[in-house]
């Protein structure tokens, strides 16, 4: 009888002990997934405001760039002076509202249109030659021509250009000397 129940204490033994390591392991997955929910929120925590400093540099860098489009607007489309953006055929890519004046056109029709129409057939060897040297020397370049606007007015200009660093595009200023000596009266 005493093996008995030594085999019954045994047992009730064994199967406590499995109890009490069962609850064990439950407080511990417990513990563990508590410190993982407080790691978890804590990485999402630092993420959030990694993101918000973020979007504080891109509200930053956008003003940045909003500023830079205003000067960019008032220096170039307001300038006294024409600017234009010529392809290697003579193509007008892009011009200011004073070079849309010079021309006597509304800006955006000029878009696409060939300088060399606008230069009188006595001033268009001067200008490819002009227009030769900038791209053939890829530096500064300068010239006097007449143009003929829309409306038939002929008026000389000097004129500056330079290639872009890719080569596509002539950057030319015209100078229209007869606004500038009417406006100094």
């Amino acid at each position: 009888m005493k093996e008995e129940t030594d085999h019954i204490d045994a047992k009730m033994l064994r199967e406590n002990a499995e109890q009490l390591l069962r609850e064990k392991q439950k407080e511990d997955d417990a513990k563990q997934s508590g410190f993982n929910a407080d790691k978890l929120l804590h990485e999402l925590q630092v993420h959030q405001i990694e993101l918000e400093m973020q979007n504080e540099e891109l509200r930053l860098a956008w003003k940045t760039s909003e500023t830079a489009l205003r000067k960019y607007t008032l220096l170039f489309d307001l300038a006294p002076i024409g600017f234009f953006s010529l392809d290697a055929e003579g193509e007008i890519a892009d011009l200011n509202f004073t070079g849309a004046d010079i021309l006597k056109e509304k800006r955006f029709s000029l878009i696409q249109s060939n300088f060399k129409l606008f230069v009188t057939e006595e001033s268009r060897p001067v200008f490819n030659d002009f227009f030769k040297r900038v791209y053939s020397s890829n530096s500064k370049e300068s010239c006097i021509v007449t143009l003929r606007n829309n409306v038939n007015d002929l008026h000389q200009v000097y004129m500056e250009g330079v290639v872009t660093e890719d080569s596509r595009n002539c950057l030319i200023s015209v100078v229209d000397p007869a606004k500038f000596v009417s406006r100094g009266k």
